[in-house]
């Protein structure tokens, strides 16, 4: 839920578009495609699943809905998860203009003046959307498993769904609070808390940072939020992620695919982790996993916040990992602790639509179309430019507020909690990174001595819309 909101004056998003040079419309003749695809009919060949109660679960507003879901007990103990995929490879042809948009855009960036899309909106807010009470193509993960929350039985096949009801995460989290929750997702909390603790217990880690966004305000202008995640956004996020860890060993035993993998972090790091954590006053059990120490820490408290910034330099490397024929030497995706592959967002993330598309063949038992195979080798590079446009944009537009928030505040003293330390080399001092309470800004601030995880004052020295850049000096 929103931690803070900072309201901000009218702020123009025009000149970061263009310095990524991010696109604009599509071009004439992918519309037409998208067009004539929304129009068409896909029930041919396709199982009929429309019986089942599928809702999707997403942020407030959102129309292009990739996932819904529906979960069910198992007769003598255990769930089966129904997981449909939004089927975009069934509107787009493997060899026409639209392909060839998607491919330069790579996936949807979001800009909070609006967002550019991977597809046109009349499939991804439309015709391919699993929007409620339409009948829709897509792919259906059904996924057994036993009351400890270990995979059984997996099947993945193409179908045609019809989503009941368009939830938001504050809704459905209220529900839960509440006592209450809608059938079809009734089990989430309990299936989400099972499957977060099987992910820690074979050493997964996830980081409990809240993140910050850029809204607009009521009345005009733009809004800071900083923003944590409801416990039933972590909750869905393990549906995913479960899906994504059986697309992988799916193609991992057809020894073909498209990895989502990341390295573990290099040797000596959790020591320097576990060093951090005792000089910042954190408790580390005894043989508790990192993973397990990361989750339990308050990122509002300075200390906590340090410590998490901390782990954060153990999440770096994620890249995709195409293979055909021999095995990568890395398979797993270290955050995760398992083989993954990203299959569950094909409506915002080019590589989902062929990952999906090889799951298919190989739970099929055919030859993988000879376009999904071509691609993979040129999927890896592609992914990660547009992650980093994506990456770039998202931080531009942050910098930019923050820029624009503190322009007129040049010269002011704030309380500030020491997040990480650059040492100094080359002559120069060290500098640290820290974050403010109000407006809740990260920044670099000179000095000539500081120690993680404590409060400082500062003085805002530059903030500078212009260059996006803010600086702070140490009182």
């Amino acid at each position: 839920m929103p931690i803070r909101r900072v309201i901000t004056h009218q702020i123009d998003f025009s000149a970061l578009r263009k310095e990524l040079d991010l696109p604009t419309e599509f071009p004439a003749d992918a519309r037409a495609e998208a067009e004539q695809a929304a129009a068409a009919t896909y029930s041919a060949g396709r199982v009929d699943r429309t019986e089942l109660p599928f809702v999707t679960i997403d942020p407030p507003g959102s129309m292009d809905l990739d996932q819904a879901m529906c979960l069910e007990p198992r007769p003598g103990g255990g769930y089966r998860v129904h997981y449909a995929i939004a089927d975009v490879a069934a509107f787009v042809r493997p060899d026409g203009p639209l392909k060839a948009e998607t491919w330069r855009r790579g996936e949807t960036v979001y800009l909070p003046d609006g967002r550019i899309p991977l597809h046109p909106t009349v499939l991804s807010e439309g015709a391919a959307s699993l929007l409620p009470d339409q009948v829709r193509p897509a792919v259906v993960w059904s996924i057994d498993l036993d009351s400890s929350g270990a995979t059984g039985d997996v099947r993945v096949e193409r179908a045609t769904v019809r989503s009941r009801a368009r939830l938001d995460y504050p809704s459905v989290q209220r529900d839960v609070d509440g006592g209450g929750g809608a059938e079809p997702i009734a089990l989430l909390p309990e299936l989400g808390a099972l499957l977060i603790e099987r992910g820690l217990a074979r050493g997964a880690i996830n980081l409990p940072i809240p993140a910050q966004e850029v809204e607009p305000a009521d009345g005009g202008g733009w809004r800071l939020v900083l923003v944590g995640p409801e416990p039933v956004e972590n909750f869905n996020a393990q549906i995913s992620l479960l899906t994504g860890m059986a697309a992988a060993q799916l193609m991992v035993t057809g020894r073909v695919g498209l990895l989502r993998t990341m390295p573990a972090p290099p040797p000596g790091a959790f020591d320097s982790l576990r060093a951090a954590a005792a000089s910042l006053g954190i408790d580390w059990p005894d043989g508790a996993s990192p993973g397990r120490v990361i989750g339990s820490v308050n990122p509002a408290d300075p200390r906590g916040a340090a410590f998490l910034d901390q782990a954060g330099e153990l999440m770096r490397g994620a890249g995709y990992t195409a293979f055909d024929g021999e095995l990568p030497e890395l398979t797993t995706q270290a955050a995760v602790a398992a083989p993954y592959a990203h299959v569950t967002a094909p409506l915002r993330r080019l590589a989902d639509r062929y990952a999906t598309e090889v799951c298919l063949a190989l739970f099929a038992g055919v030859d993988i179309p000879d376009w999904v195979r071509a691609a993979l080798p040129q999927l890896p590079g592609v992914m990660a430019g547009t992650d980093q446009r994506a990456s770039a944009a998202t931080r531009g537009a942050i910098d930019l507020t923050e820029a624009v928030l503190l322009a007129d505040r040049v010269g002011e003293h704030f309380e500030a909690a020491v997040l990480d330390i650059e040492p100094g080399h080359g002559g120069k001092p060290p500098r640290a990174v820290v974050a403010i309470d109000e407006p809740a800004v990260r920044a670099r601030c000179a000095g000539d001595s500081f120690t993680a995880g404590t409060r400082i004052g500062v003085v805002l020295t530059e903030a500078d819309p212009t260059t996006r850049v803010v600086r702070f000096q140490k009182a």
